[in-house]
């Protein structure tokens, strides 16, 4: 498996790219619009042909480039089913792996930051999208997320993941890249350790969060799989146009 963590600065996205060395075919996750024509451009510098976009939910903070690269690529759009976005070209749920080539993507649910909310797991490692962090966890104060559905989907279903399982969330602000799952089951200041669910529901209500940035736009264009609304502000066009010179990190 080809495998590449591609950094997109204005949201802190991390979008991975997978890739399969026997049929060339590839998928990224969490693709984000303004770097859709970087992550086109590594897929060609490594022979690849993108075969479908994957996101891990609706999400508040940036719009899925799912859309342009169909476009501009030919790819199809994998969602979580759940979330019953006419635009998906291929629903994903937990129990039935998507194959990219000789690869093997295993959805797993689990909701909470969002009540649409999945993780997949490709081998040895996690792709954990908003559900777990490195040191963290998404939010949960919008989009119906449930602060006792998160703790029971990080303890019960990613803590339940061998100790040496990758942990690849969808964001870091501190520059970090990986953890594992043992890591964050000793480590994880907010789900980690003996904490408690009444522990853990308290804590999250008390974070007292600024309302999100892009939130009014992200969620109306995430549900058309990645259309920038025609009334985003000046200030917040950043989250629409293209960015150049931005290579992966």
């Amino acid at each position: 498996m080809l495998f590449k963590q591609l950094f997109e600065p204005i949201s802190s996205t991390y979008t991975y790219l997978l890739g399969c060395e026997e049929t060339g075919q590839a998928i990224l996750i969490d693709p984000v619009l303004p770097t859709w024509s970087r992550d086109l451009a590594v897929i060609a510098e490594l022979g690849l042909r993108l075969v479908y976009t994957l996101d891990t939910h609706i999400h508040a903070d940036h719009i899925t480039a799912a859309s342009t690269l169909k476009r501009e690529s030919g790819s199809r759009i994998a969602h979580p089913a759940i979330d019953a976005l006419p635009c998906t070209d291929e629903p994903v749920r937990e129990g039935t792996p998507l194959a990219i080539g000789g690869l093997r993507i295993d959805p797993l649910f689990t909701p909470g930051h969002t009540d649409g909310h999945h993780a997949y797991r490709v081998g040895d490692r996690v792709l954990t999208g908003d559900a777990l962090l490195i040191d963290g966890c998404g939010r949960t104060d919008f989009q119906n997320g449930d602060a006792p559905a998160l703790y029971r989907s990080v303890r019960e279903t990613l803590f339940s993941l061998p100790d040496e399982t990758l942990v690849y969330p969808a964001h870091d602000y501190e520059g970090r890249r990986v953890s594992s799952i043992a890591q964050e089951k000793v480590r994880n200041p907010r789900l980690g350790g003996d904490r408690s669910l009444a522990a853990f529901v308290a804590l999250m209500s008390e974070l007292d969060l600024a309302y999100p940035t892009f939130i009014d736009y992200a969620v109306p264009g995430n549900r058309e799989c990645g259309a920038c609304p025609a009334d985003v502000p000046e200030d917040l066009q950043r989250y629409c146009k293209q960015m150049s010179g931005s290579r992966q990190g």
